[in-house]
């Protein structure tokens, strides 16, 4: 036998070998084979989206996520403590002076919008004052369907240090747990208060994960070695909280290797979609993106603070005000925010043609109570929580940060050559024809004052013309290199125009525009008018693809409307759940044979830290364009 026949029989041994592996519950790789080089088995990679409120995750082969709540019920040290319960519907700002008549204003504006919008037969729409339901909803009174509701605290006799996920939120609140939601608003939630520190939160993480992958991917951890695992992040994200949460699968859970990927990019995957205005409605956030051919631009990056839970409390306020029939409803309360969330899901919706009151009844299963029937009516209230989302001012949130943009990340130590570097060792002249380029490109101001149709220009519509022509400052205070050439005052005056921006709170569909607004070219803006997907569950309402796509056709600039053949805003990509398709979107990462050079490994990560995301990140990467 020559010596190419002995090798070609050893080849066939070795994929033989390979193939018997693959059923094998611990796929052994042999030690001489460069972790590089060793074949990706899709079953072995875990890909883990997490969300605010929910955690998603499964092996890339799998064809739907694990969703469990993403809460962690830890045990007192010391009983008798007060507890510390992180709350799930209630937010700073909301308690303002100021709160109950920004409510109002932006009440008046949805009641506004409503009326100046025609019905599907010709006629304009007739308000409901909520004076016509609450004299019938203060009469009703429960109905007792059964004596036991059947539901139950979760058992705490063994005192267990940690409960996660449901069981978290069936904790007894005369229990003595903690309750901590490790992300809010898409970041890590660090806060002054008991279990808010950096390092506290990451362990929640590290429990909650670690705990979801034993249990429902039936995974011991002690096997996690022979895994990978792909992690979605934010399109806004904090360097440093990538850093931490990279250093805590591959160290302390025990991965063998890692990609890291941002959320707008996955969704575009999930949806078999190229390019892609991305609009994330989440539970707590709203995240704006545009994604051409796998690249988030980053100039177009939005992250608006409000999501799903805040039009479940608008809605509880609508509701009280047409004389809610369930008195007891507090939203201190676990298990009333999670009606109120399923009240939310029923009953709203985003159709003009439903109109006048109409009769409904839900139930409530409480533990330690009996199972109760509650009868009420309601009108545009089902209208008006959702239409929030476009007039944010209804959710009387005051003082807060309501808009977030990319910025460049701090310098971290460990990695000298970052963006930073590169920027301060440019020429002179490389940095002067870029920022010259950028301020081109986004020279070009919006016009979306009012509606260009006959729709009412509203307070929030007036003032917008001056938050579009922020594209320019964005980008130079972003990208542009010459900034020590640019005077103080200058930059003074832009930093606080980005400020200002940043504390407006903009309607989803006027982020949807700016987002657009802010891409590079023309043929861009116009690829993203022809395919805006929405994912993640904020906008689930009936009539939601169909309402958002006339808002986009009413206000975005005349000069598109002519030359863009088609606005298609898709809600459902291929009839798939939107939750799951940034989750679904990993889960093809993970098959293709482009990602194999994405992978960062333990001992890479081992030698060379935070560097490795920099070279191996595609985000990083392209996050940096000089």
């Amino acid at each position: 036998m020559t010596q190419a026949e002995k090798g070609e029989a050893e080849n066939g041994k070795d994929k033989e070998r390979e193939r018997e592996q693959r059923g094998a519950k611990r796929p052994i790789v042999p030690a001489a084979v460069p972790e590089s080089l060793q074949e990706i088995q899709s079953n072995f990679i875990v890909v883990i989206h997490p969300g605010s409120a929910t955690l998603r995750l499964g092996r890339a082969t799998d064809t739907l996520p694990v969703g469990i709540p993403h809460v962690i019920a830890r045990r007192q040290r010391q009983p008798g403590q007060a507890a510390c319960r992180d709350s799930w519907l209630l937010r700073d700002g909301l308690n303002k002076p100021e709160s109950t008549e920004q409510r109002q204003n932006g009440l008046k504006m949805v009641d506004q919008a409503i009326w100046s919008k025609k019905m599907s037969n010709g006629a304009r729409r007739i308000p409901v004052s909520p004076d016509q339901a609450r004299s019938y909803n203060r009469q009703m009174r429960p109905a007792i369907l059964d004596h036991s509701s059947g539901a139950k605290w979760t058992n705490t006799a063994n005192h267990p240090e940690f409960l996660v996920g449901e069981e978290a939120l069936y904790v007894n609140p005369l229990d003595s747990y903690n309750i901590h939601w490790p992300i809010r608003r898409g970041q890590l939630n660090l806060h002054a208060g008991p279990g808010g520190s950096l390092t506290a939160v990451l362990a929640d993480l590290e429990v909650i994960w670690s705990h979801a992958i034993q249990k429902y991917l039936e995974i011991p951890l002690k096997d996690l070695k022979y895994y990978r695992c792909i992690l979605l992040i934010p399109d806004i994200y904090n360097k440093q909280h990538v850093k931490e949460l990279v250093n805590m699968i591959l160290m302390k859970m025990g991965f063998s290797g890692i990609i890291v990927h941002q959320e707008s990019v996955c969704a575009t995957f999930g949806s078999g979609l190229s390019s892609a205005c991305i609009v994330d409605v989440g539970d707590q956030k709203t995240s704006v993106c545009c994604v051409e051919d796998g690249v988030s631009h980053r100039n177009t990056r939005l992250c608006l603070a409000y999501g799903g839970s805040d039009v479940s409390r608008c809605f509880y306020w609508l509701m009280q005000r047409a004389g809610f029939p369930y008195r007891d409803c507090q939203l201190t309360n676990k298990l009333d925010c999670l009606l109120l969330q399923h009240l939310k899901e029923t009953f709203c919706h985003l159709d003009q043609d439903i109109s006048g009151l109409q009769d409904h009844e839900f139930q409530i299963r409480h533990p330690d109570s009996p199972a109760l029937l509650y009868q009420f009516r309601l009108g545009d209230e089902k209208l008006q929580a959702p239409m929030a989302l476009f007039y944010p001012a209804t959710f009387g949130i005051v003082g807060q940060k309501m808009t977030t943009l990319q910025h460049r990340s701090q310098s971290d130590p460990e990695d000298p050559h970052d963006e930073h570097y590169l920027l301060a060792t440019q020429s002179k002249q490389e940095q002067s024809a870029k920022a010259t380029a950028d301020r081109k490109s986004m020279s070009k101001p919006g016009t979306y004052e009012g509606d260009l149709r006959g729709q009412p220009t509203d307070i929030s519509e007036r003032i917008y013309p001056q938050e579009v022509e922020l594209g320019s400052s964005q980008s130079d205070c972003m990208i542009s290199g010459n900034d020590s050439e640019e005077p103080l005052s200058a930059h003074m005056s832009r930093k606080t125009a980005i400020s200002q921006f940043e504390g407006k709170a903009l309607g989803l569909d006027k982020a949807i525009l700016h987002s657009i607004d802010c891409c590079a070219s023309d043929d861009t803006k116009k690829k993203m008018y022809s395919s805006i997907l929405v994912v993640g569950g904020g906008l689930m309402f009936h009539k939601a693809q169909e309402f958002l796509q006339h808002r986009i056709l009413n206000k975005m600039p005349p000069s598109f409307r002519r030359v863009v053949e088609n606005v298609e805003v898709i809600t459902r990509p291929k009839d798939m759940d939107p939750r799951l398709i940034a989750w679904k979107g990993g889960a093809v990462l993970a098959c293709l044979d482009t990602t194999q050079e994405l992978w960062i490994y333990q001992r890479e990560w081992q030698r060379f830290g935070v560097r490795m995301l920099r070279e191996r990140a595609a985000f990083v990467c392209l996050a940096v364009q000089l």
